[in-house]
């Protein structure tokens, strides 16, 4: 609704295009800033226009090195040479295949194997992995570094500055490549898994259309705090492009224990965040209310401070200057993706004047498929449909809630090399199939479930049980396996990854097993030995009666108990 835009629209045809506007248009405006040493370390600038400039160099260079239309794996710390990299690959037609760098060095190399990586770009602490990659895959170059120093072998830097001399004398390579924005440009795998994910093709003018019809509607503040891991379309797509066009200033963040410290030093306008930053945030604040005395005094000033609203009367700010002071004291807006959001902590976050907004998106769709806005914002909702969409809901039910289908020029090209997977997922007319269950009201996306049963973790990590039910299956003793996340009576931040066992009793009986909590110990140890970090189990149940099955003798996840202490 025009009512509801508060930014001109403004579109791309590639990426290229981007970085040429916005360097052009918000010239010496700062586009990120970060300390090499958080501690100690100064504070780096770079502006929008030596943005593109560090662009047009590496870029240059990555033509000259062959990069166009080849594949290039990216992985490191969120980091100002991680977004050089993404802006340079596609504005010269290559593909970008973003990996998590804590992936163990044998997935990161099955994962690029899969895709038929060319290139490797990576931190320099991070050799190791890349080594790894190169024994097994026939790159064409050996790995590059980021973070390295600028004169020494196959940095990042030395590339940039090569590719600017480059550029000076002729920028033909750059320019005069042609690019195809329909075409593969990022290939992102969903899951951290040896090969076993699938590898979702997405178009520069899929993530460009995206972000475009997206950051009309919200209201951006001039800076942030970089946070979310690049390697999600989450973070690369709302981080690095949409603060691209709504030339907002990305503070990159040094790690989570900095983060308090950052926001009160940095005051971001407004914090692009997974749940569990929301949660993390919010119980330090009643925590710290708790220990001050003022807990009973802040939930009075919250109902007076509602009753005065439906008068027109705002004292947010005024009233809750504390708990805006530990973020720094000029966030207005939260943006929460990736997950669902308790919707209580959205209603308190509101009450102390800090606008939330949920959203909803899918790697498939690059990701944004919905999002409330600055100016509608509708509760227990993901918002409405990004205008670029259209979504529909398949074989709903009596409560008009089905699977959310949706077409756009958002919607992935497909799954590489996997015809089959991607057929499963279009319908005859050509609506991806997300594999989620809700509701439509009007153009608003209300969330009621999983239709299949991903883990979606709190700090927006995805999670295939049946990946671990599979490896841990054929453990001598188990009959039975489900794993799922554990939903802690504690709150979302104790959640915890839980195999629960059905045990074979006669085995464990002749093998004279009495604890069986105990003997399957060893064999989840050495499954997290090598698992990825969230991954990992931390919780064993051991169940007494099978788990309950329909008449095809398939588990029912949904009638298991699955909270823990």
């Amino acid at each position: 609704m025009k009512n509801e835009v508060l930014h001109q629209k403004v579109e791309f045809t590639d990426m290229r295009a981007l970085v040429e506007w916005f360097g052009e248009t918000y010239k010496e405006k700062l586009a990120y800033s970060y300390r090499i040493d958080p501690v100690k370390g100064a504070i780096i600038t770079k502006s929008f226009a030596q943005l593109r400039d560090d662009v047009r160099g590496l870029a240059t260079e990555l033509a000259d090195i062959g990069c166009t239309g080849k594949k290039c794996v990216l992985f490191g710390k969120y980091s100002y040479e991680w977004a050089v990299m993404y802006f340079s690959v596609l504005s010269i037609g290559g593909i970008l295949v973003p990996l998590d760098k804590d992936w163990q060095g044998a997935d990161l190399a099955e994962t690029a194997s899969t895709a038929e990586a060319d290139y490797v770009f990576c931190d320099k602490d991070l050799a190791e992995k890349a080594d790894i990659i190169a024994q097994k895959v026939a790159l064409k170059k050996a790995p590059y570094y980021l973070n390295a120093e600028n004169d020494s072998e196959n940095s990042v830097a030395g590339m940039i500055e090569a590719g600017k001399e480059k550029f000076a004398k002729s920028s033909d390579a750059y320019y005069n490549t042609i690019i195809d924005p329909m075409s593969l440009g990022l290939l992102v795998f969903t899951s951290g898994t040896t090969g076993k994910g699938k590898g979702v093709m997405l178009s520069q003018n899929a993530i460009l259309s995206d972000m475009s019809d997206v950051v009309q509607y919200v209201d951006f503040g001039s800076k942030t705090l970089g946070l979310l891991p690049l390697h999600h379309t989450y973070g690369s797509s709302v981080m690095i492009v949409g603060h691209a066009i709504i030339g907002s200033e990305v503070y990159i963040s040094s790690g989570l224990r900095y983060i308090m410290k950052e926001l009160k030093e940095q005051q971001p306008e407004h914090l692009i965040l997974v749940p569990l930053y929301m949660e993390n945030f919010y119980r330090k604040i009643l925590a710290n209310a708790k220990d001050t005395g003022k807990y009973k005094t802040l939930f009075r000033m919250i109902k007076v401070s509602n009753f005065l609203r439906k008068f027109g009367i705002d004292l947010r700010r005024k009233l809750f200057k504390s708990v805006h002071a530990a973020f720094g004291g000029k966030v207005k807006m939260v943006i929460s993706g990736g997950a669902p959001v308790n919707p209580d902590i959205i209603y308190f976050f509101e009450s102390v004047g800090i606008q939330s907004l949920n959203g909803y998106g899918i790697t498939e769709c690059a990701p944004i498929i919905a999002v409330n806005r600055s100016l509608r914002s509708v509760p227990g909702s993901v918002g409405p449909v990004i205008g670029i969409d259209e979504v529909k809901i398949f074989e709903k039910n009596e409560d008009g809630e089905g699977e959310i289908l949706v077409k756009g020029p958002n919607v992935m090209l497909g799954y590489y090399k996997d015809a089959k997977a991607t057929a499963d997922a279009f319908t005859e007319d050509g609506f991806f199939r997300t594999g989620d269950y809700g509701k439509l009201e009007g153009d608003v996306i209300f969330i009621t479930g999983r239709k299949k049963n991903l883990i979606i973790l709190s700090n927006g990590k995805n999670v295939y049980p049946e990946e671990i039910e599979n490896e841990l299956s054929a453990t001598p003793g188990i009959l039975e396996i489900i794993v799922y996340e554990g939903k802690s009576k504690r709150g979302m931040e104790h959640n915890a990854i839980v195999a629960e066992i059905y045990p074979d009793k006669e085995f464990l009986e002749k093998q004279g097993i009495k604890d069986a909590h105990a003997y399957f110990k060893p064999f989840i140890s050495n499954y997290n030995k090598d698992a990825v970090a969230y991954k990992k189990i931390t919780v064993i149940k051991i169940r007494e009666e099978e788990f309950p099955k329909n008449t095809l003798r398939k588990i029912l996840r949904f009638k298991i108990d699955m909270s823990i202490e």
